[in-house]
């Protein structure tokens, strides 16, 4: 399906797309200049679970990017909006401990949660951890992954990210995890709400094949894959979803498409 003329709105993942670790993509502030001097609506779609999204924005800022807190989508806030829909789980909160305080309104419990929530918490993985969680499961607890991410892009390369332990834990205790952020389907729709726009009108643009591209084309949305990030040669092929453009860097966001003309 061939991208449209005219597209109204965009979800644009951070890290990879807009910048990789520290450093901006050369052009993506411009981009971005130019989508709010024409009045484009965004959302931010980020799969970090070592920042809330007060502090993404802080990041974004200090990178040089305009960007507003509501803006912003979350797998933390999500997650806090999921357990506030359960009521006050218990849960055993498996992240960096910057992020804990957004957890701090459900009870912790270190041995029989209702809850065991995983999120980002790089080389604090050890058999000792993963054993307490298998035994937590075991018990009885359910598991949350706030992503399933295979890989990230570090600056030293491709990194293995959380879904490798995530997957590990889902085979050892015969469980499914609920995963909270992208390539979640509500994950997806709820920002898509906040753009007040149908699927057809937006496109996801990102630096994963599977997570963004896969994700956002699984509710509607076009694709654009971009050749930055942890993007790598012949990632398409395979695929479960083919995205509708690739373009080497954000910044040849409006060589790809005319996203001017709004409704």
């Amino acid at each position: 399906m061939p991208l449209p003329t005219t597209l109204h709105g965009f979800l644009i993942d951070l890290d990879g797309v807009l910048y990789v670790g520290e450093t901006p993509v050369p052009g993506a502030q411009q981009v971005l200049k130019r989508l709010d001097d024409e009045n484009i609506p965004r959302r931010y779609l980020t799969n970090t679970t070592t920042r809330t999204a007060a502090s993404v924005v802080q990041k974004l800022r200090r990178l040089g990017f305009s960007v507003h807190e509501e803006e912003v989508f979350s797998p933390i806030s999500a997650t806090v909006q999921f357990l506030n829909g359960l009521g006050r789980p218990s849960i055993n909160p498996v992240v960096r401990d910057s992020v804990l305080p957004a957890f701090a309104d459900f009870p912790r419990n270190n041995e029989r949660p209702d809850y065991v929530i995983i999120g980002d918490i790089g080389a604090a993985w050890s058999y000792p951890l993963i054993n307490t969680i298998f035994s937590q499961l075991h018990a009885g607890a359910e598991l949350i992954a706030m992503h399933k991410n295979k890989f990230f892009q570090g600056e030293e390369g491709l990194q293995v990210d959380i879904g490798a332990f995530v997957a590990g834990l889902e085979y050892v205790s015969g469980k499914q995890a609920k995963v909270i952020g992208k390539p979640s389907r509500d994950f997806f729709e709820l920002a898509l709400q906040s753009l007040q726009l149908s699927a057809s009108n937006v496109a996801m643009i990102g630096d994963d094949i599977e997570t963004d591209i896969g994700g956002g084309k699984a509710i509607g949305l076009h694709g654009i894959l971009v050749k930055t990030g942890k993007y790598r040669q012949g990632c398409e092929e395979g695929a479960a979803y083919s995205p509708d453009a690739v373009m080497d860097s954000f910044s040849d966001l409006f060589e790809c498409v005319a996203p001017r003309d709004k409704i």
